[in-house]
């Protein structure tokens, strides 16, 4: 019962005291922004931000509770808040001073229901407080999650696009694809490998294709196993395949692991890996 008479109270006053809060609330962002932070955003966008949550909050605050944000009538609020942290990310915002755009709220909304309740209910008034602040931190806490996860796909994004270009695929002679490793070859970048790979193979109609691990530090099994699959998709796809770049080193271990490698064509260098695909095309390596 206190809680619902703490939502009428507050919402009360953000409606009887809209624009009066609205500066106050702008004033006190600028006050707390960093020489930073106030260069990534100007007045008049910073207002309308403010404006749009505060008609957000009152719309939500007329249709559900005030611990609820999880609650559909919340829903506009979040997509809100939401959009806003990524946009905000995008623009250089850290994670706190996104947080810090609902939690500066507090203030200046905590000293409007001092006034407008000024000699009431103390209790109510700390009860009103209490439940305001709460609200705001669970608002504030969800914009550092979106924040959190706009990064993360970033990172993710920018993951996938290195390891794309940390793989490419060369076409060495009409015929003849390369594809020269560099770096730990594990589960995800195999599933990038083969599908650059077997995607040139079917645009170039090659015939042949070279898997240099040269720039592969070391080879376990897992290593050979990604390898190897990548090999077999290769023939699936009826180009054949040949392994390029098993140092001394590499050789003793696939020895030492019990590897088979079974019929799959190995050589020393892309070079001699080469000499041999002109080979198989019927070419003299030495004329080419």
């Amino acid at each position: 019962m206190r809680m619902a008479v703490s939502t009428n109270r507050i919402l009360k006053v953000m409606e009887s005291s809209q624009i009066q809060l609205l500066a106050d609330w702008v004033k006190a962002l600028r006050g707390t922004a960093t020489a930073r932070s106030s260069s990534l955003i100007s007045d008049p966008e910073l207002q309308a931000q403010c404006q749009e949550l505060i008609t957000l909050l009152s719309t939500a605050l007329r249709n559900a509770r005030l611990d609820a944000i999880d609650d559909p009538a919340w829903e506009p609020t979040r997509e809100y808040l939401a959009g806003l942290s990524r946009s905000r990310g995008r623009q250089g915002f850290s994670p706190t001073e996104t947080a810090m755009f609902v939690l500066s709220l507090k203030e200046p909304l905590f000293a409007h229901l001092r006034r407008a309740f000024a000699g009431d209910n103390e209790v109510q008034l700390l009860l009103d407080v209490w439940e305001l602040g709460k609200l705001l931190d669970m608002l504030a806490l969800y914009t550092t999650e979106v924040h959190q996860q706009a990064r993360e796909e970033v990172i993710r994004r920018q993951t996938e696009e290195m390891l794309e270009l940390s793989t490419p695929v060369i076409r060495l002679w009409d015929g003849i694809l390369a594809m020269p490793l560099i770096g730990t070859l594990d589960s995800s970048r195999t599933q990038v490998v083969m599908e650059s790979l077997l995607e040139q193979i079917v645009a170039t109609r090659s015939p042949i294709a070279i898997l240099d691990i040269t720039g592969v530090p070391t080879v376990d099994t897992l290593t050979a196993q990604h390898l190897l699959k990548t090999v077999a998709a290769t023939r699936l796809m009826g180009a054949e395949c040949i392994i390029s770049g098993i140092r001394p080193q590499i050789a003793q271990t696939i020895v030492h692991l019990g590897v088979e490698l079974g019929d799959v064509i190995t050589k020393a260098s892309l070079a001699d890996a080469f000499r041999l695909a002109l080979k198989k095309l019927g070419h003299n390596p030495a004329q080419a």
